[in-house]
C-alpha cells in the first residue's frame, strides 16, 4: 500500500551507516543495480527490486526525479506468481494419465512423480501473471531515517535485506524501546532502567 493511498501503515527505520559521496550518484547506481525485471516470461514464482515511486510498473531512475531536498523517495516492489495447488493436482493428473497411457505402466514411481509436478508447475508459472506488490520508502539520509508504507513482518524484512545488498548499510527497525534507546540521548543509569522494564498486560 502506497503513501498517496487513503489509509496506509508506516514502517520507521534508523538507517545505521553512511553512503559513499557522492551520495545522489551512490544511490542511484545501487537502484539500477538492482532494479526489478520482468518475470512474465520466467520461471521464478517471485522477484524483488527496487522501482519508481512515479512510474512503478516502467522504473526509469536516470529519467525520473527521486531526489526530493535530503529525502530520496523510491519504491520496493515484489512480484509474486502463486499456483493454486489443486490447479497443479488436475494438470499433474491429466500429464500422468497421458504418460501411463502411451508408456504402458500401471503406476509413477517416486521420482517419476516428483518431476512431472515439478514441470506441471514450471509450465502453469510461465502461463500465469505476476501479482505486483508495491511500498514505498522515503529515505532522509541528512537525519539518517527512513519510512516504509508498510507494516507487514515479510516486506519489512524483504526491504531490510535489499537495502543492505544494495547499500551495504544496514535498517534499524524503530518501536518504542529501540527509539527510546537510539534516539532520546539516555544515560547510562536510564539504559540500565530500560533495559529492565516489563511490557505491562492491559488484560484481565
Amino acid at each position: 500500500m502506497g503513501l498517496l493511498s487513503s489509509a496506509v501503515s508506516i514502517t520507521r527505520y534508523l538507517v545505521n551507516g553512511k553512503i559513499d559521496s557522492p551520495i545522489k550518484e551512490t544511490v542511484l547506481k545501487g537502484l539500477n543495480k538492482y532494479r526489478i525485471d520482468d518475470i512474465e516470461s520466467e520461471e521464478t514464482d517471485k522477484i524483488i527490486g527496487w522501482t519508481s515511486f512515479d512510474a512503478p510498473f516502467k522504473p526509469d531512475f536516470d529519467a525520473l526525479r527521486f531526489e526530493i531536498g535530503p529525502y530520496f523517495i523510491f519504491s520496493l516492489r515484489i512480484d509474486k506468481k502463486t499456483v493454486s495447488p489443486k490447479i497443479v493436482q488436475r494438470y499433474f493428473s491429466m500429464e500422468a494419465e497421458k504418460y501411463l497411457k502411451s508408456s504402458g505402466k500401471q503406476y509413477l514411481s517416486k521420482t517419476e512423480k516428483k518431476n512431472m509436478k515439478d514441470h506441471v508447475t514450471s509450465v502453469l508459472l510461465l502461463r500465469i501473471p505476476a501479482t505486483p506488490n508495491i511500498y514505498d520508502v522515503v529515505w532522509n539520509h541528512e537525519r539518517s531515517s527512513l519510512y516504509f508504507s508498510s507494516s507487514l513482518s515479510s516486506a519489512n524484512e524483504e526491504l531490510e535485506t535489499l537495502f543492505f545488498k544494495t547499500f551495504g548499510i544496514s535498517l534499524i527497525r524503530l518501536f518504542p524501546y529501540t527509539t527510546a534507546e537510539l534516539l532520546m540521548n539516555l544515560s547510562d543509569i536510564q539504559k540500565d532502567v530500560l533495559l529492565n522494564l516489563s511490557p505491562t498486560n492491559f488484560t484481565d
